[in-house]
């Protein structure tokens, strides 16, 4: 048996010498360092996801810089992420090039509930793929990844965060775990578009700090140097998520590629612990910056003129809409002439989970007026897979484009992908309808969106698509394959409802919440559908507005088959 050890041991350390001479240090049972050679770009860190997380501290030069959670794997490994060594770097010595002795401290995470048990930490099998590297492979390996959705090269994502439009670019930022591809470590992600369909990764723009992890926020373009930190920077807050939930600010002079964060962080706190996802706007009336946040189960509004300075306006929302979970990222904005407030909840999604709901009403710059009863609950979409929605900031034309984060917290972390998981809903114009004496938000699909399909009918189903279908009444439309597997849109003209039922649309076994029908009302008749299918979701709208439906699927091949009673189908592909 010694010389067994022995034999692993060496094993270990001949691996250690073949991948760039990293050094490993074992401490003890549960803790080991690794010393990096300078003049590489990341560290390539191997995930088995059924493991716990590990704690993970980087120093250069004996100062810690950074802090992070993983899950090392113990037994096989899953995927590889990488550390940006270079970055590292740089946030400690202004530049990339600059040298510094970097060394990796490792606290595993040896509970007995732990897979791995009591394996000595020497024949972990992260060993075997750990290595410095000037390059990190993002080649997309998984069948499920959409074609015209936004989604992270890596790694987790989930709530769509401080988006503005400028100078023709669009900049959503995103919750993002750049170590696995499960919630965790929670940082903006940066990605750009000129055409809200093609997505170019940014790199990641607002990390940890020692007032905790980025959760959710909004940005502002600042046209009129109203903070003072020039014309046209970008003001970005988000909560600071530590032992307490608290208001941070970090400011952009380069259109949002680096951040400086503000020097009296936090900007606003609560003695409540639910108190996040500060959305920002300019509220033109009262030629005030408006700040709007959710706290628990209540919305609070701010007001301020330079964007440091807050002063408590009101409360909103105790009494009315749906109170079955937390609320989180609201928003607010003006359409024709009316006042609506988009609210986030999980749970309590009208088929469980997360989803979003939406009030209208009054707001003149202090407090807001609802116009529902207060027993009402409006929601903007209705599938199981539509959450965290907010609106881009400064978007030309005076539009309302929102984007939704495309899951549910009930089975987000369980989706059979694993080098990403999650992406976004297609984006969407919001405007307004009336029915029956109420006004509600209509939602099509935004203009950019219809750009990127040909123009011309093809025929042909494929799995990235739009399939428009002329409704002549009561209408089933099936999407199947050779396997069976198949998604079924039926609509009720009389009963003025239609569903999607996904329960055999291809692998469904992941979790016991993911097998649904989702119902609709249809707000009067449907005279044409939308259906925009990708690779792993599908997406409905009423060409006038007033439903939609969003809902992933995971066929195990791609839907090649449509079939329509009641209407007749148009099958547009993407534009070459």
């Amino acid at each position: 048996m010694k010389y067994l050890k022995l034999f692993f041991t060496i094993c270990a350390l001949a691996v250690f010498s073949a991948a760039n001479a990293q050094e490993l240090l074992v401490l003890s049972e549960n803790h080991a360092m690794l010393r990096i050679p300078a003049g590489h770009k990341y560290l390539l860190m191997p995930v088995e996801e059924s493991q716990e997380y590990d704690y993970i501290r980087v120093s250069v030069d004996n100062k810690l810089v950074k802090e992070l959670n993983c899950k090392l794997a113990v037994n096989k490994i899953d995927y590889t992420v990488p550390l940006n060594l270079a970055r590292v770097i740089k946030e400690e010595k202004g530049s990339e090039d600059a040298k510094g002795e970097i060394v990796i401290d490792i606290t595993f995470n040896r509970s007995t509930g732990n897979p791995g048990g009591r394996m000595p930490i020497r024949n972990f099998a992260c060993w075997k793929g750990t290595k410095v590297s000037n390059t990190f492979d993002i080649t997309n390996r998984e069948k499920w990844r959409p074609v015209y959705h936004h989604t992270p090269n890596y790694g987790w994502m989930n709530d769509p965060n401080g988006m503005f439009y400028k100078d023709g670019i669009w900049h959503l930022f995103f919750q993002f775990n750049p170590y696995g591809s499960q919630w965790e470590n929670m940082t903006w992600g940066h990605s750009t578009s000129k055409d809200l369909i093609h997505w170019n990764y940014e790199g990641e723009a607002i990390e940890r700090d020692a007032f905790g992890t980025i959760f959710s926020g909004s940005s502002v373009v600042d046209t009129s140097n109203t903070a003072g930190f020039g014309k046209g920077a970008i003001i970005s807050y988000y909560t600071s998520a530590g032992q307490s939930q608290t208001q941070s600010m970090a400011y952009s002079t380069d259109n949002g590629k680096t951040f400086t964060k503000y020097a009296a962080n936090p900007v606003l706190t609560s003695e409540i612990p639910d108190f996040r996802d500060p959305k920002i706007i300019w509220h033109e009336a009262t030629k005030r910056w408006i700040l709007i946040l959710a706290e628990k189960t209540h919305v609070k509004f701010y007001s301020s003129t330079d964007l440091k300075n807050w002063t408590f306006e009101s409360n909103f929302g105790e009494e009315y809409g749906n109170h079955d979970g937390v609320w989180e990222c609201p928003d607010i904005f003006e359409i024709n002439g009316k006042w609506f407030i988009l609210l986030n909840i999980n749970p309590g999604g009208p088929f469980g989970g997360s989803a979003t709901q939406y009030f209208v009403g009054d707001f003149d710059g202090h407090k807001f007026t609802c116009e529902d009863e207060p027993t009402e609950t409006k929601w903007l979409d209705y599938g199981r897979d539509h959450y965290a929605t907010v609106s881009f900031n400064n978007a030309p034309d005076g539009r309302i484009v929102v984007i939704p984060w495309m899951s549910n917290w009930q089975y987000a972390a369980q989706v059979p992908t694993k080098q990403y998981r999650s992406a976004n809903g297609i984006p969407r114009d919001l405007s307004s309808f009336d029915y029956k004496g109420e006004t509600y938000l209509s939602v099509k699909p935004s203009k950019e969106v219809y750009a990127a399909f040909s123009k011309k009918a093809t025929g042909h189903l494929s799995n990235a698509c739009r399939v428009d279908v002329q409704l002549k009444g009561n209408a089933t439309i099936t999407l199947s394959n050779s396997k069976g597997e198949q998604v079924v849109i039926s609509y009720n003209a009389k009963n003025e409802k239609i569903s999607m039922d996904r329960t055999k649309s291809g692998e469904v076994g992941f979790s016991a919440e993911f097998p649904v029908v989702t119902t609709s009302p249809t707000y009067g008749k449907i005279k044409t559908l939308q259906i925009f299918i990708d690779s792993s979701s599908i997406e409905i709208f009423d060409a006038a507005g007033k439903v939609a439906m969003t809902n992933i699927v995971f066929p195990t091949e791609p839907y090649n088959i449509v079939k329509v009673k009641g209407g007749k189908a148009k099958v547009f592909n993407l534009a070459k």
